[in-house]
């Protein structure tokens, strides 16, 4: 159930499913982990801090990555990450169950704050967000240069017999063979506006639905490497991409949003501890697509644990110490 990237598990609304939701668990941080170039004095020292993430593999090591600043910077932090679904996360940060996770961009203007139409520029996206949701009582603080949007992939076999380089070619290959264009996508893909429909609508592509299967997001990717299906829809940061080989289409005009990842704190807790600005913004400014691909890899690729992964990466990056 990868799409929560953006979207909110249906049913999962409001404060009064927390519980449903697994936001009244949670387990300290234990982390022994000492400030690198983050952290130093531990200006968070004393302070408790509750971090959240949604459930799939970035959004674990995000707010492990999160976690772990916050307890060099001398924090107790207690781990509720891992929640279902979008809403389930960002109500607990709103309402302040959580202190603070990484979110996209596109997420809040879409799904939270009702806005049909993406802002092309990243910058912009995150300075409308950051105001609209001022009134919400969440901050958000600048953003990576990491951009978890969608796309379509397809394999080398593929590549080479069809010689694809953009989504506006895979619309032209649908209309001139439409047998050769076959889609695996997930469920909720294939009715949001932001997705197939609104993909085939921008580009003019018109895919018969026996040509569309949908399937959950492994097995998307397993597929597409196959040859199973022509293109199937991915996620950029996904390290299976490398991994599998698969080639992503260009999306030449610019149709899906831009999903950059930024901390989103919650106001009030932000307010009484300035500091968290500081800890993360050195940690925020090396996350990119390179780095997210690699760090998801080695979760589900290579099967490591994500907050493995995480610590590993902040001790590499000289963010933290361990000991």
């Amino acid at each position: 159930m990868r799409l929560t990237v953006r979207t909110a598990a249906v049913g999962v609304v409001g404060g009064a499913l927390l519980v449903g939701c697994g936001l009244t668990s949670g387990s300290p941080m234990v982390d022994d982990v000492k400030p690198g170039t983050i952290g130093k004095g531990q200006p968070l020292k004393g302070v408790d801090l509750t971090v959240t993430s949604k459930e799939f593999t970035e959004q674990l090591v995000l707010g492990a990555i999160m976690g772990i600043a916050f307890e060099a910077a001398g924090a107790d932090v207690l781990d509720r990450t891992g929640i279902q679904g979008s809403i389930g996360a960002r109500e607990a940060v709103k309402g302040g169950d959580a202190d603070a996770m990484y979110e996209y961009t596109g997420t809040a203007w879409i799904t939270y704050l009702g806005n049909s139409d993406p802002i092309d520029d990243p910058r912009k996206q995150w300075e409308a967000v950051r105001k609209a949701d001022a009134k919400n009582g969440v901050s958000w603080l600048p953003p990576a240069e990491l951009n978890n949007t969608y796309a379509l992939a397809i394999n080398q076999k593929n590549e080479a017999k069809y010689k694809p380089k953009t989504l506006s070619d895979v619309a032209a290959l649908s209309k001139k063979d439409p047998k050769a264009v076959t889609l695996c996508v997930e469920s909720e893909f294939s009715s949001r506006e932001d997705g197939l429909p609104g993909m085939q609508k921008e580009y003019g592509m018109k895919i018969p639905n026996s040509n569309i299967t949908k399937m959950d997001t492994g097995i998307i990717y397993t597929q597409v490497s196959k040859g199973s299906c022509t293109f199937g829809e991915v996620f950029t940061t996904d390290g299976r991409i490398k991994a599998m080989k698969l080639s992503v289409m260009a999306d030449d005009k610019h149709f899906f949003p831009n999903y950059n990842v930024a901390p989103e704190i919650n106001s009030k807790a932000l307010e009484e501890h300035p500091k968290i600005a500081e800890v993360l913004d050195p940690i925020t400014k090396k996350l990119n697509n390179t780095v997210a691909q690699e760090l998801n890899s080695k979760v589900d690729v290579e099967g490591q644990d994500p907050h493995e992964v995480a610590l590993d990466w902040m001790v590499q990056e000289g963010f933290v110490k361990e000991g």
